[in-house]
Formats: structure tokens, C-alpha cells, sequence
């Protein structure tokens, strides 16, 4: 009797872990530049591509790193938005939304 129980917990406990891990890799999935709100926000994975006669707002040195919406560390080289929800965007990106980080 004890090996149905024992099988039964590893099922369930493979289960979870699979989603875990799927929810994980959906969380860190990237901003792709070709999504529609992407391109309505202007981002781009390397700020220096920013278009800056369509986003007159950009300037040199704006980056996702140092905006007030980034919410990956200093230094990360992704990290979320709260702009594009669980998906991460370049520390080195830009978008028309950033703000200067107080």
C-alpha cells in the first residue's frame, strides 16, 4: 500500500514544479520590439536606436536601468516593467514612458 502514496506525491509534486517553472519563464519573458504595445511605447532593446524625431522626448543617457518604472536592480541587464507587466525589458532599452528615477 505505501508505493501508490509514494507515487501519487511524486506526480503531484512533478506537476507543481512544472508550473512553477512555467510561470517562471513566463514572468522573465522578453519585451519583443515588434509587439504592438512595444512599438506604440517606442521601445527599443538599445537605447541608442531610439528614434528621436518620432520620440522627441529621448535624450542621451535615458535608459530602462535609470527610469523610475524599472524594477530590476542597478546594473541588471533585464528586469521588469511596470509598463509591459511580467515581461522584462533591456536595462539598456528605452521607451516613451521613462521617467527619471527619484
Amino acid at each position: 500500500m505505501p508505493q501508490p502514496i509514494q507515487r501519487r506525491v511524486f506526480i503531484m509534486t512533478l506537476a507543481t514544479a512544472s508550473a512553477a517553472a512555467a510561470t517562471l519563464a513566463q514572468a522573465q519573458a522578453a519585451v519583443d520590439e515588434k509587439d504592438a504595445q512595444a512599438v506604440a511605447m517606442g521601445y527599443v532593446a538599445d537605447a541608442k536606436r531610439a528614434d528621436a524625431k518620432k520620440f522627441p522626448k529621448y535624450a542621451a543617457g535615458q535608459l530602462c536601468s535609470n527610469c523610475a518604472l524599472f524594477q530590476g536592480k542597478a546594473g541588471d541587464k533585464t528586469g521588469g516593467c511596470a509598463i509591459f507587466g511580467a515581461k522584462h525589458v533591456a536595462g539598456a532599452g528605452w521607451c516613451n514612458a521613462w521617467a527619471k528615477k527619484a
